[in-house]
């Protein structure tokens, strides 16, 4: 799930607990609302932390591809 599906998750579980009245019989939609905006954050956290994990991008740093193609970066 992408940042994108994670602020849906928000937006949707925050209507759900806050703009609706609706009463449905053997759920409490306020309890889903907050469980929907619990997971978004919660993906919303986990997203943010595997992107901050990814390659790094080195300033100056010149990309060099071998013959296998497999690519590294050599500092020149």
């Amino acid at each position: 799930m992408g940042l994108g599906g994670c602020i849906i998750l928000i937006g949707v579980g925050a209507i759900l607990t806050f703009a609706t009245d609706w009463e449905v019989e053997g759920a409490n939609l306020d309890v889903i609302g907050l469980i929907l905006m619990a997971v978004g954050l919660l993906g919303t956290v986990v997203f943010a932390s595997v992107a901050r994990r990814r390659r790094v991008v080195v300033p100056g740093a010149t990309p060099v591809i071998d013959e296998r193609g497999s690519s590294r970066t050599h500092e020149g």
